[in-house]
């Protein structure tokens, strides 16, 4: 079963603490753990225009572009005035709301659901954090190799600290209004590299701007 057929108090990313921070553009808001842990959003970033690490990230884009849990839309809009073709997915409406009013291309779907041009991309991103999107680094990683083409990247945004953690969260604002728990994943870069080496991918570069780690992964043939 997709995560487009589930139920909306099983989805992740759609229940109202995320919905109206995208409406708004502001947070805060977190991912709260059953322990109390809390990891703030930056949802001020991810509704703003492309900063200069996002910048680094899209000069390394190579043709079509898939993001990957695109949020509200600034790394797609960004492409797309820039001339690529670049799609967006993500499972929430207020995303795919934003993204589109952006004059970003956007579909509503999980990325484990069928997409259009399988196995033709020649970019796929993973900023923000979305290496955790589904709670398994490895089936996210075999699932974007089918995406891609041949020589395609996978360029990927890791924690900015080592950590290589599967957890269980749900989206909070700072009035303890939250949705539903949901699996997610942490992974620093040498966790990430670990997972990509386990999954057929090879590493091509890494980077740092802002803070931010990235990561570039090349699909082999």
């Amino acid at each position: 079963m997709s995560i487009t057929e589930l139920t909306s108090r099983q989805r992740p990313w759609v229940d109202d603490p995320y919905a109206r921070a995208l409406r708004t553009g502001r947070g805060p808001l977190f991912l709260r753990r059953s322990d109390g842990w809390l990891l703030p959003l930056d949802v001020e970033r991810w509704c703003a225009a492309p900063d200069a690490a996002d910048a680094a990230l899209l000069r390394r884009c190579q043709g079509p572009v898939l993001d990957i849990g695109c949020g509200p839309g600034r790394l797609v809009a960004a492409l797309t005035a820039y001339g690529h073709c670049a799609l967006g997915v993500d499972v929430s409406p207020a995303a795919v709301a934003r993204t589109r009013g952006a004059g970003g291309a956007v579909l509503h779907r999980s990325v484990f659901d069928r997409l259009p041009a399988e196995g033709g991309w020649g970019t796929a991103l993973l900023a923000d954090g979305n290496i955790g999107i589904g709670g398994d680094p490895h089936a996210l990683l075999r699932r974007i190799r089918e995406l891609l083409a041949p020589g395609g990247r996978l360029l990927v945004e890791a924690a900015p600290y080592d950590v290589d953690e599967r957890l269980t969260v749900r989206v909070e604002d700072a009035r303890g209004r939250h949705g539903s728990d949901f699996p997610w994943a942490r992974l620093g870069t040498r966790a990430l590299l670990a997972a990509a080496a386990d999954t057929g991918w090879t590493p091509a570069e890494h980077w740092e701007a802002d803070g931010r780690p990235f990561v570039d992964l090349r699909r082999s043939a």
